[in-house]
């Protein structure tokens, strides 16, 4: 995979789908969808501290993995198995990727990236961005949401086991309908996480092609 392909496919999967300051109207939930947004909500409020593991597969169909940990609010970090060489930490307030093999550091604000739907303080589903579809699995369901105000942008969709319930992953889609999709397995609660796993810093001397995208 070329270099500009694995930073697309990590800003689809990771850092994707701004969020929008105001609250946007969109189609009417019936009161069954209203109860399931609801109780993601309410599910994803609850998550504290957890680790698991991830499959991200991009567009094109390359697969890599890795190890995630969260640490509410505002912290994540994904880390990614060799050879991808390949670190993605939210330190509450910045999505930063470092890419080892490529030895590049880009950073994006943490509210500009779908991790600040499950990240944030108070998580909201009915501010900044617009529910468009709830729909029913055999085991679960998934919610599919885009920004308020740039429709331009693709839209994502979280997807939940019910018994029990439980975070299985997200797609993001763009706006050509490439889909990049994140899937986790063994998600669990794990108290006590050290803070130094949400701490990236950008390991190039200053002035050597340093910056924020």
């Amino acid at each position: 995979m070329t270099s500009t392909m694995t930073r697309r496919a990590l800003a689809l999967g990771l850092a994707a789908l701004p969020v929008a300051a105001h609250a946007q109207r969109g189609p009417a939930l019936s009161a069954a969808d209203k109860a399931l947004v609801d109780k993601a909500v309410a599910y994803l409020q609850s998550l504290g501290e957890a680790k698991g593991r991830f499959v991200q597969t991009d567009p094109r169909g390359a697969v890599t993995q890795g190890s995630l940990y969260l640490k509410r609010p505002g912290k994540a970090r994904f880390a990614y198995d060799p050879p991808a060489g390949l670190l993605v930490v939210s330190d509450g307030s910045l999505v930063s990727i470092h890419n080892t093999k490529l030895k590049t550091f880009e950073s994006y604000p943490l509210g500009a990236t779908p991790l600040n739907l499950f990240l944030a303080k108070q998580i909201r589903l009915d501010r900044g961005v617009v529910v468009t579809r709830v729909a029913r699995h055999a085991d679960g369901f998934s919610i599919t949401a885009r920004d308020g105000q740039r429709q331009a942008d693709g839209q994502i969709t979280l997807t939940f086991s019910d018994k029990p319930m439980r975070l299985l992953g997200w797609t993001v889609t763009d706006p050509q309908g490439g889909a990049t999709r994140v899937r986790l397995s063994g998600l669990q609660a794990s108290p006590g996480l050290a803070n130094s796993l949400f701490v990236l810093k950008d390991p190039r001397p200053r002035g050597v092609g340093r910056g924020k995208m």
